[in-house]
């Protein structure tokens, strides 16, 4: 739990919306990459390649699988029994096992949650285009300034409505150039 002022913030497990401006924010957490792997081929069997540019899509391109990763945790999937695997057309293709779906009922509200903290990674996508490079460093400046503005004993009220209402203001003007003339 997190104090801000007088509120107080349920912490989150994994730096997600704020931190992607200028950190380098991990995607999924730990066991996640194989709850993900395991729900992508509950949709019907895919190969390697298949499941790492689904994974990239379902983040929005924000999070790129490597090799590296999907690979070695698709063969201890198979190891646990949870898929199995067939060569066709010169490639493996993964297919799910009884007992993998059974971990898929039992992990339902995590994998839940996994494709939930997708969807909002993939609001950020834009974060990462090139032409927004000019404009990182002021956005990621105003949000750590309105942080420190509420911060610690002295944020009363009054002070957390006026960097609300700084905010809001700053955002329907953002809003306002965004539309469509």
């Amino acid at each position: 739990m997190m104090v801000c002022g007088t509120r107080r913030f349920q912490r989150r497990g994994h730096w997600g919306e704020f931190g992607m401006m200028g950190m380098r924010a991990r995607f999924f957490g730990p066991g996640e990459v194989r709850l993900a792997l395991l729900s992508l081929i509950a949709d019907g069997p895919k190969h390697g390649y298949e499941l790492m540019r689904q994974l990239e899509e379902r983040s929005g391109g924000i999070y790129s699988a490597s090799a590296g990763t999907v690979y070695p945790t698709l063969q201890q999937l198979e190891d646990e029994g949870l898929i199995t695997s067939e060569l066709r057309e010169g490639k493996k293709i993964y297919r799910l096992t009884d007992e993998g779906r059974r971990e898929l009922e039992e992990r339902d509200e995590a994998v839940r949650e996994i494709w939930r903290r997708a969807r909002r990674w993939e609001a950020w996508r834009s974060a990462f285009d090139p032409d927004a490079s000019e404009i990182r460093g002021p956005a990621e400046r105003l949000v750590k300034a309105a942080f420190r503005a509420v911060a610690g004993e002295s944020a009363s009220e009054r002070r957390i409505e006026r960097v609300r209402e700084i905010l809001q203001r700053a955002l329907r003007e953002l809003e306002e150039l965004s539309r469509p003339r």
